[in-house]
């Protein structure tokens, strides 16, 4: 009888500890199809599919892995979903266009984007419902970061080539710092003493010293710079480059190109499995995501997806 309860508290701890070492998902807003698709990042196939609305584009998930967050578009809200049952279980409106989604490292705020409403929408995470939204100056927020520490949020603001700085504990705008042609992806060092910046029109990455809230470098990158991913090390960013079709990687101790990846067509924003083995770049013009080995920086795979992928995230 011993030997039977030791087997079985045996293979108990076996069946943890997979569950525990499994290999993430990611998932895949498909803004032309309405859906967003499941790849299992241990295979890199897609083994499911979410209905989300009618244009699905900003993505995030909460950090203990229960909850999607997707915003609907054309709707002007944002849809959630239950990732262990893979079912929407509710929605919250937004401002007007919705793009960007970001959850806060500690899980309270889900942060939208409301391009044509000119302002970062704040939601509680616990109760689902809105805790309230900061006005921004620039024009056309895209993107709305959190810092690493979560106590600010940097937006970017298209039309007008400026960084929007909000205070998330003050409820409002303190500063705003001057980029380039219309700013798109941003990310931050782990550490988050620096942001870097994709302009899109100017073809660069910009560098923002977050202590100054100043510009501090910019980095040429290829044609139609967008997406930006940060490797866990924060030895390397990631800018996806639109018009060539590829990805370049920085090295964030010279602000250098070190490498470019040849991906598919119009690869927009982008997102690492957790150990930064694998970059996940969604191929708006291809219908597909690239999966590059960040080890050696080069493609090994094109998963097919919906319609015009939009971004990625990876949970």
């Amino acid at each position: 009888m011993r030997k039977t309860a030791i087997r079985i508290f045996t293979l108990a701890l076996a069946l943890l500890a997979g569950r525990a070492g499994a290999a993430p998902f990611a998932y895949v807003p498909n803004e032309g199809s309405g859906t967003v698709s499941i790849i299992d990042t241990a295979t890199d196939t897609v083994v499911g599919e979410l209905k989300a609305g009618r244009k699905p584009r900003g993505i995030a998930a909460s950090p203990d892995g229960t909850r999607l967050y997707v915003s609907d578009q054309p709707s002007n809200r944002l849809v959630v979903f239950d990732l262990g049952a893979r079912t929407e279980v509710g929605s919250v409106p937004l401002g007007a266009s919705p793009e960007g989604v970001y959850v806060s490292p500690d899980g309270r705020y889900v942060a939208v984007a409301s391009e044509e409403g000119n302002q970062v929408v704040f939601i509680d995470a616990a109760t689902g419902k809105e805790a309230f939204h900061v006005p921004v100056k620039g024009r056309n927020p895209e993107h709305a970061v959190f810092s690493p520490d979560g106590n600010t949020v940097y937006a970017s603001a298209e039309d007008d080539d400026v960084v929007d700085v909000v205070d998330v504990g003050a409820r409002k705008q303190v500063a705003q710092v001057k980029v380039a042609a219309r700013p798109r992806g941003i990310g931050f060092l782990p550490d988050g003493s620096c942001a870097y910046v994709a302009t899109e029109n100017a073809d660069k990455v910009v560098v923002i010293d977050t202590a100054s809230r100043k510009a501090i470098a910019e980095i040429a990158a290829g044609k139609r710079a967008n997406g930006i991913a940060v490797h866990p090390s924060g030895q390397r960013v990631f800018v996806s480059n639109g018009g060539d079709g590829t990805v370049s990687v920085i090295d964030t101790k010279t602000n250098a190109i070190v490498a470019t990846v040849p991906v598919g067509k119009r690869p927009w924003n982008m997102a690492l499995t957790p150990d930064g083995r694998k970059l996940y770049v969604a191929n708006g013009r291809s219908n597909s995501v690239s999966v590059i080995d960040t080890d050696r920086n080069e493609k090994v795979r094109d998963v097919a997806v919906g319609e015009l992928p939009w971004g990625v995230v990876v949970r």
